[in-house]
């Protein structure tokens, strides 16, 4: 089975730093909106601001959204496995474990990205280097969720979980928003419908359950989040996240969002564990080994030595 050739050049790695940066300052907004309202309307404020921001944007840039039923069944398809899931599911666990933690979990959407898209496409198998780095990525999962157990914060641990069936979620949408790009949907119009086909979802959702009306009305920092993790975060961030998927695949969308960690360090006061610590360095060692730059740049070095040492005992 020939394997597609998805190499990242220069801009494919300057927009893969500038999502690692929006999507680690996700984590961070939401650290500091969950202080005063519920994962609900968190989620669905998130997603309602950024579809009224793209879709002004697609006014002002003189477009339409198509009214293609088909595809707006795509948008709701992967409103769910990208927005509506995720964002729920990692919002809540945030009310528990520090955003650190979450940020930590949730990089290992690549290692669940690989193996669904082993499964469920042609073009990005599973190779030896990729299943060792994915077995060393899940024993840094593994390692944080029994010492969380074995410390007694059970309930951190289901967080914990929740997060990672986040990342779970995540990795489906990468595989099945590869079909964008063969219905000929450009990137703007991709993620402008996704966070509007989950704000019609999620809007009046959080309206009837959480009420955040009901309640003391959020401060100005809350609000300051929240606006911060729907124009840049989610609607910005989408923006360069379906350019990335249209240049470089499903599987090369590696990110481990360390400005959430030192944001939640800085600003929360948040502390992680030596144990979440580790955890992280398993994570970053895993995805290393999936890259496999660092073993190819190896054998250069050996193969360029070996060819000076044979060179120079011919002289």
């Amino acid at each position: 089975m020939k394997m597609i050739d998805r190499t990242m050049g220069p801009m494919e790695w300057a927009l893969l730093l500038g999502l690692s940066i929006l999507w680690g300052g996700s984590f961070f907004f939401v650290g500091v909106a969950v202080a005063e309202l519920g994962p609900l309307t968190i989620v669905a404020l998130r997603v309602g601001l950024a579809a009224v921001a793209l879709n002004v944007l697609i006014l002002l840039r003189g477009q339409r959204m198509p009214l293609d039923p088909g595809l707006w069944a795509a948008f709701f398809a992967m409103g769910l496995l990208n927005n509506m899931l995720p964002f729920s599911l990692i919002a809540w666990g945030q009310g528990v474990i520090a955003s650190g933690l979450a940020s930590i979990l949730n990089a290992t959407t690549p290692f669940f990205t690989l193996v669904v898209a082993h499964f469920l496409t042609r073009d990005e198998p599973l190779s030896a280097g990729r299943l060792l780095g994915v077995a060393i990525g899940f024993a840094g999962v593994v390692y944080m969720l029994g010492s969380e157990v074995h410390a007694g914060t059970e309930s951190h641990a289901w967080a914990a979980l929740a997060v990672l069936a986040g990342a779970l979620s995540y990795a489906f949408a990468g595989v099945f928003g590869r079909r964008f790009r063969t219905l000929g949907c450009p990137p703007l119009i991709a993620a402008c419908g996704q966070v509007t086909a989950s704000a019609l979802v999620l809007m009046p959702l959080a309206l009837g359950v959480e009420r955040f009306w009901q309640s003391p009305w959020p401060g100005l920092a809350t609000w300051t989040a929240v606006v911060s993790l729907a124009l840049f975060s989610t609607a910005l961030a989408y923006l360069i996240y379906f350019r990335l998927l249209e240049r470089a695949g499903a599987t090369n969308l590696l990110l481990i969002p360390a400005s959430a960690i030192l944001l939640g360090m800085w600003v929360l006061d948040e502390r992680l564990e030596w144990r979440h610590l580790a955890g992280l360095g398993l994570i970053g060692l895993g995805l290393l080994a999936i890259d496999g730059r660092p073993w190819r740049w190896c054998r250069s070095v050996a193969r360029t030595r070996g060819e000076a040492r044979r060179e120079g005992a011919r002289h």
